[in-house]
């Protein structure tokens, strides 16, 4: 199971680049991920449905965190519909989309990630793993579901989506780490089968219903699924039909074992459950859009499946699984034939279409046979779930919550015919003729009705095939039910008091379908009602206001105002705990060397005159004199690697604030004259006092015995290292390290967005753009003499140093060797990736600062975005490969031989995690000087270049004499 989650990941991280060469074929490549998945989910049948396969991989194991997945019946149910119905979606989508339409690599590498992360969801056994893949459904959904980011439904869908399910999530994770806690695993399987009881648990699984109800579109949280349908087809065939939503009902299922007889359980499954039936008909049977139609009827039926899968006897939850399975196949069908009819005809408006049947006859029959199979009409897969649903709940009136259970069963029978009543709906709509609509006049399918039909008689085969397919669902069925024998599926009972039921369903949806007239004026007369959309726009706008409200008090965009916020709380948190947690023990000493004093006394001059200079580069500058004198104090105590890193650091922090202080006015109080210059003294004074009475406090206060003194050893056997610190960043603790690495990827991007207005794209000048003159060692010479290394002085642009060029050009290559050097040496000498990185950022500065923006896009002909992305999934995958192999993660192997030329060598993997880092801070160095140097520079140049009306002038009429 882990390898089919690898290659759902390499899948998704190759399409994109394949795109370019493969066009829409590369769909056909997307596919073979989840094919696999499936084929490897049928070859695990028979241990899946006798006890379940298990693999498991050790994590945290001081937290007993493991990556653990196990494929039960339950799972192997749902990994078959996830997979099987993800790769027939994406061999539709080489026929739905045209070739040149925007994104399409991106899309088919966010469908298929989103494929990988469902299969991962429904396999896991540990509730961490489980609540990141659900997590990652949610992002992967957004990006889908706006994938049209042009279009502002799109976006605002994809938003409202976002919003509903993360709320949702985060509660689920509350209540998912309590529940663990509670149960002492975090195991899924191992709370099932022992579940812990009392009020916390009954309120950490109403968090974990939460985030299931959001997930699944039920009501009240049902409105984020109709507004989805902004996404492309595919996108709402897939998740809104076999996948996302069914996430939601899988967890209500899984958990159903072991809290169904839970108080407020049953009631709010029945309670939630009956009205996603009525209120989801009943809003379908007012639609026009025909994909809306299925919207709503999603809602209706998820409702079913919410209330079928959660009720928790094993009469019913045999009828919920099965039901799951047929949902899949009959709504999958249905929404890819919408995505076929709107590709033909132009339109869903079933106001419009017209005569269909006629013209498309085959895809009027695969439309038919999924809506049978919806009403739930003989022999379908469809029939036999509500059947076996409605002997569930009949069976039940004579338990012990039988009020409830009659609620349930005059509910799904309402709601059946609601059912109906929509899906004859649908086939007029869509394919029947209407009087004074003249007849719709398609164009060619091109392969857009192959997957639909294959769909809709496997929905067809399921129902014949009953026996065959009982054979799994019964299993499922026993793991998703309390206690007890599960019947038997079948296709025929004989003549029993469900079957009646059936009947009145379908005779009460036909006469309301044949009174639709008089049911769309009555729907037309409530049509104010209020809603749970108008709710959350309602919420959302109020939560804007007050949002708002507290940013114009709190972002007053006064930087002494946020610093005075923040230090007055360290300073008032701080003095609170010294005082409270005294008596304090005090050990000072004045210096560990002489060579200490001068350096302090030069930072604490430089301190203080930047007090007194009068412009912001003397500021800056005076500033870097502190952190130099920081690299030189790390010398003195013997840490070089501290002080490279120190110095590198604060080189390219002073380049930073250069590239910032060109946009601001160059003398300090221009715009905005100090005020309470005595005030802020005496604050900075108290504020600098307490922090030097809680590092002396701290140093002091300890009592047990130090670490450190153990780092060395353990370094060099653990790590194979000699260089404590860059062996704790990539070894000891390489988590934390690749957390900060996320960080830094954040904090690049948030600079550039601030920067770049219109487009985030690499825009910098490439060498082989760059004109003859500009672009060193380019000139063409027909004399047989060698190129010029370096553009003539006539030729170099007013502003640039000729030496300044000549230096630069020398010692760049220089650097770039040395950052090598210490990216490689860093594991048993001074340096590291950081330091490495830096380095390398500090040569492309100084190209940046000789050359301007194309020295900068010669020097780096790479898209910072890329080098960023590249960094983290080297260093994760360097995480994350160990375990393959039946270790932890960033498990460190080590190799050593004698080379010729080179000699002894030494070679421990760790190194691969560290050129990870290495690329992420050139990326961000990188990043940096696009965006704070060249595209400054640019919007400098723009607006130099755009003239500045006088404000009294008169516009010029268009063709006047001036």
């Amino acid at each position: 199971m882990v390898i089919v989650l690898v290659a759902f990941a390499i899948v998704a991280l190759i399409v994109p680049a394949l795109t370019p060469v493969l066009g829409r074929r590369v769909f056909h490549v997307a596919a073979l991920a989840p094919a696999a998945a499936a084929v490897l989910t049928v070859v695990q049948t028979g241990p899946a449905l006798d006890g379940g396969v298990t693999e498991r991989f050790r994590w945290v194991p001081q937290l007993d965190l493991a990556i653990a997945l196990r494929m039960d019946a339950l799972s192997w149910v749902l990994a078959l519909v996830v997979s099987v119905v993800g790769a027939l979606v994406l061999v539709y989508c080489a026929s739905y989309f045209s070739p040149d339409e925007p994104g399409l690599g991106r899309f088919a590498g966010v469908l298929t990630a989103f494929a990988g992360s469902m299969y991962g969801l429904v396999v896991a056994d540990d509730v961490i793993v489980l609540f990141v893949l659900w997590e990652a459904t949610t992002v992967f959904s957004y990006l889908l579901i706006g994938h049209d980011s042009v279009k502002r439904a799109s976006r605002a869908a994809a938003m409202q989506a976002l919003v509903v399910t993360t709320a949702g999530g985060l509660a689920m994770l509350a209540g998912l780490v309590v529940l663990s806690v509670t149960a002492g695993t975090t195991s899924l399987s191992g709370i099932v089968a022992d579940p812990p009881s009392g009020t916390i648990v009954s309120v950490s699984v109403v968090l974990v219903l939460l985030g299931a109800l959001t997930k699944s579109a039920i009501v009240p949280f049902h409105f984020w699924l109709p507004a989805a349908m902004a996404a492309p087809t595919p996108v709402s065939a897939y998740l809104h039909a076999a996948a996302m939503v069914k996430a939601g009902i899988y967890l209500v299922a899984r958990l159903a074992p072991a809290f169904a007889l839970l108080g407020g359980w049953r009631e709010t499954i029945t309670v939630l459950g009956v009205l996603g039936m009525l209120i989801g008909g009943y809003r379908a049977l007012r639609q026009t859009d025909i994909k809306l139609l299925l919207a709503y009827g999603t809602v209706a039926q998820l409702g079913f499946l919410v209330l079928a899968a959660g009720w928790g006897a094993p009469e019913v939850a045999l009828g919920g699984v099965a039901l799951l399975v047929a949902h899949a196949a009959f709504k999958s069908t249905l929404f890819l034939v919408v995505g076929a009819v709107d590709h033909v005809t132009g339109t869903r408006d079933l106001a419009k279409l017209s005569g269909l049947g006629r013209r498309m006859p085959w895809t009027t029959v695969v439309a038919v046979l999924a809506l049978l199979s919806m009403a739930g009409i003989p022999p379908t897969i469809g029939f036999v779930a509500k059947e076996a649903v409605l002997t569930g709940f009949i069976d039940s009136l004579h338990g012990p919550d039988a009020a409830w259970a009659w609620i349930a069963l005059v509910g799904v029978t309402i709601g059946s015919v609601l059912t109906v009543a929509y899906s004859l709906r649908f086939l007029w709509g869509a394919f029947g003729r209407k009087p004074g609509v003249p007849d719709t006049e398609p164009h060619g399918l091109h392969g857009l009705g192959v997957v639909p039909s294959v769909l809709a008689v496997t929905g067809l085969a399921l129902g014949v095939a009953t026996p065959l397919v009982a054979l799994g669902i019964e299993p499922a069925a026993h793991a998703a039910a309390l206690d007890g024998e599960v019947p038997h599926l079948a296709l025929w009972h004989g003549l029993e008091p469900a079957l009646g039921l059936s009947a009145v369903t379908l005779l009460g949806g036909i006469a309301l379908f044949a009174l639709r007239r008089p049911v769309e004026a009555l729907q037309h007369r409530l049509a104010g009602s209020p809603s749970a959309s108008g709710t959350y726009r309602h919420l959302m706008r109020g939560l804007d206001r007050v949002a708002t409200g507290l940013t114009a008090g709190l972002q007053r965009g006064s930087l002494p105002y946020y610093l005075t916020v923040i230090l007055s709380v360290f300073v008032a948190g701080a003095l609170v705990n010294l005082v409270v947690g005294g008596p304090w023990a005090f050990h000072v000493r004045f210096a560990d060397s002489w060579g200490q004093v001068p350096v302090v006394i030069v930072m604490s001059i430089a301190a203080i005159a930047v007090l007194t200079a009068k412009t912001r580069f003397a500021a800056a500058v005076l500033v870097g004199v502190t952190g130099y004198g920081m690299s030189v104090l790390f010398v003195l105590h013997g840490a070089v690697d501290l002080a490279l890193t120190q110095l590198v650091v604060e080189t390219v922090t002073l380049i930073a604030f250069v590239l910032v202080l060109r946009r601001l006015p160059p003398r300090i109080n221009t715009a905005n004259p100090s005020r309470f210059r005595i005030a802020r003294a005496l604050f900075a004074g108290l504020a600098g006092l307490t922090l030097a009475i809680v590092v002396v406090v701290s140093a002091s206060a300890r009592t047990a015995r130090p670490l450190w003194p153990d780092l060395p050893a353990l370094t060099s056997s653990f790590g194979h290292g000699l260089n404590v610190v860059n062996v704790a960043l990539v070894d000891l603790r390489g988590w934390d390290t690749l957390g900060e690495l996320t960080v830094v990827v954040a904090a690049a991007t948030g600079v550039a967005s601030l920067i770049f207005v219109n487009s985030r794209e690499d825009t910098l000048p490439r060498l082989r753009d760059l004109p003859a003159r500009l672009a060193p060692g380019r000139e063409e010479r027909t004399d047989g003499e060698p190129r010029a290394w370096l553009p003539t002085s006539a030729a170099i642009p007013t502003g640039r140093s000729a030496l300044l060029d000549v230096v630069v050009r020398l010692l760049f290559h220089g650097l770039i060797v040395l950052s090598v050097y210490l990216l490689f040496a860093g594991h048993n000498a001074a340096g590291g990736g950081f330091a490495g990185g830096l380095v390398a950022g500090i040569a492309l500065a100084a190209r940046y600062l000789a050359g301007g923006p194309a020295e900068l896009g010669a020097a780096a002909p790479v898209r910072a975005g890329r080098l960023l992305g590249l960094g983290v999934a080297t260093a994760a995958i360097t995480a994350l490969v160990p375990m393959f192999f039946g270790k932890e993660a960033l498990y460190s192997e080590f190799f050593e031989a004698t080379v010729p030329v080179l000699g002894h060598v030494e070679f421990v993997t760790a190194t691969f995690f560290d050129i990870g880092v290495y690329l992420v801070v050139v990326g961000l160095v990188l990043d940096v000087l696009r965006s704070l140097g060249a595209e400054v520079d640019r919007q400098r140049l723009e607006e130099a270049a755009t003239p500045v009306r006088d404000a009294t002038e008169a516009p010029t009429p268009e063709g006047s004499a001036t």
